[in-house]
């Protein structure tokens, strides 16, 4: 069982203009890695605030995984990755980068995300888009990696996966 967080970036929301749909999702395709919600907040899109949750998730609470939907494109109010990146001491460039590549697949416009994905401590803190239609693409790609970056991240992980071309754990 991994305990996860998740962070709704988004104004309209944290208003209670809109229902979060996106935030709803994570919650359930986590589940198909073992994934239990153990934190979830709707916040608005600012950098102070996505930074202290961050924070609060994986500092004191000690989640496995955080995930964040919303703030990832260019607009001026999109600022979850540079919140991000000032919370992470890994990157994990490809995490965002299959998420991109799957994207780019339905849409050239996936080209435009700025998420990113690292480490803090033990835990794993991915951004995915918004909207409910590529949180589920983005999610689904990258879900399958996600248990073993955990375990490894814990210290829990026996062996690399199979066929792994990229097995870093070893010399």
């Amino acid at each position: 069982m991994f305990r996860v967080g998740i962070i709704t970036v988004s104004d309209r929301a944290s208003r209670g203009e809109r229902e979060d749909q996106s935030g709803q999702l994570v919650k359930e395709l986590v589940k198909e890695i073992e994934g239990e919600s153990i934190a979830y907040r709707v916040i608005p899109d600012e950098v102070a605030l996505v930074r202290e949750e961050l924070l609060r998730m994986c500092d004191e609470l000690e989640l496995d995984l955080v995930i964040t939907t919303g703030g990832t494109g260019l607009g001026p109010r999109d600022v979850t990755p540079d919140a991000t990146l000032t919370v992470i001491e890994k990157e994990v460039p490809g995490i965002a980068e299959a998420m991109r590549a799957e994207g780019l697949k339905k849409t050239p416009h996936a080209l435009l995300s700025r998420a990113v994905a690292g480490t803090r401590g033990k835990s794993l803190i991915v951004n995915l888009p918004g909207s409910p239609r590529a949180v589920r693409e983005c999610l689904s790609t990258v879900l399958p990696a996600l248990p073993h970056a955990i375990e490894v991240l814990k210290g829990e992980a026996k062996e690399p996966p199979p066929h792994s071309c990229l097995d870093n754990d070893r010399g």
